[in-house]
């Protein structure tokens, strides 16, 4: 099996809907609030779906801006690996089908859907290498004394 959650993000709350494989729904859509309750009921969901797939699932999701945020700082705090897609590779989708039906439960099913039709990365967080952040450090403590050698000059006139 190859489990994963499409979730559409909102302001204040999201939607999903799990998928244990391709062209197999797990239940029925859900929603959740971006609240403490609602990402416990999140958790409830992903539990549910690893028993049930022997497996973790992937979450997939559209960015959107800050509105992410909460789920994603959660979705790292469990450990879950996740997915950001453009938005204008969804609505691509979207538009090549022959219904065109947008609700928040229809596109957290479209993403699920959307996930085994093409190869995405999972969201992988930039960490600063050693030596990047010590070239960093060395241009920053060259420019601090080239300001104080032209304000030390500048006193000289």
């Amino acid at each position: 099996m190859n489990p994963v959650i499409g979730l559409d993000i909102s302001k204040e709350e999201s939607h999903g809907q799990a998928f244990l494989e391709r062209g197999k729904p797990f239940q029925g859509t859900f929603h959740f609030e971006h609240t403490r309750d609602g990402l416990a009921n999140l958790l409830q969901v992903l539990s549910e779906v690893e028993f049930a797939s022997k497996q973790r699932p992937l979450l997939i999701l559209e960015a959107t801006g800050h509105y992410q945020s909460p789920i994603v700082q959660f979705l790292e705090e469990h450990q879950y690996i996740y997915i950001v897609i453009n938005p204008l590779i969804s609505n691509r989708l979207r538009k090549s089908q022959l219904r065109k039906v947008k609700t928040d439960a229809a596109d957290a099913y479209l993403l699920g859907e959307l996930y085994y039709k093409e190869e995405f990365e999972p969201y992988k967080k930039e960490v600063c290498n050693f030596s990047i952040c010590a070239i960093l450090q060395d241009n920053m403590n060259l420019f601090q004394r080239c300001v104080y050698r032209l304000n030390y000059n500048s006193k000289l006139f």
